[in-house]
């Protein structure tokens, strides 16, 4: 959906105002009301932006990623995936994960939220994400037929999301760096 009227820095703040109330009331008590009034904008405005909720909400969470991994090409897989795991910032972790736990929960009964985050953030990181993967297998680093490597992604989501749950504290660049060496590099041979 065209979005010219908005000035990047107009955007940005309605899109980081968006995540904020997401982190406040959660996705189903998140209306467009609310985001209207908290953004100073129009509903009309919204709607003729983004066309819906779950639209707006995928959009602000592609547009507000602090880094886009398909930047990332240190030359190595394992250059890549530390940098990656690098790019983690503590707090921002903490928040990032449970604004992720709470969509995760709202997915299971919103499908159009599915949907939205599926088309507008999760397939272009994937693809992004097996752009990486392809580079090492096109370098030596693994085997393409390593079984590994189609659960790879598989393996850095759990990492991310189940390490609150079960150890109550969020993934750091630490914890993720112990993860690779100790789990997905002696999966992947590397």
């Amino acid at each position: 959906m065209a979005r010219g009227r908005l000035t990047p820095e107009r955007e940005s703040e309605l899109y980081n105002a968006v995540l904020d109330l997401l982190r406040e009331v959660g996705y189903d008590a998140l209306t467009m009301d609310a985001i209207a009034t908290r953004t100073r904008s129009s509903k009309a405005t919204l709607y003729r932006q983004w066309g819906s909720k779950p639209e707006l909400v995928a959009s602000a969470m592609r547009c507000t990623k602090p880094h886009d991994i398909g930047q990332v090409n240190t030359g190595s897989l394992r250059g890549d995936f530390l940098a990656l795991a690098g790019m983690a910032e503590e707090h921002k972790m903490a928040e990032d994960a449970a604004l992720m736990r709470g969509l995760f929960h709202a997915v299971h009964t919103n499908p159009d939220l599915l949907q939205a985050l599926r088309e507008v953030l999760i397939e272009p990181e994937v693809a992004s994400f097996h752009d990486m993967v392809q580079r090492a297998v096109d370098r030596g680093e693994i085997a393409a037929d390593n079984p590994a490597v189609k659960y790879l992604i598989h393996m850095l989501v759990g990492a991310f999301v189940t390490r609150q749950i079960i150890e109550g504290t969020p993934p750091d660049p630490a914890f993720l760096q112990s993860y690779l060496d100790s789990v997905v590099f002696p999966a992947l041979g590397v």
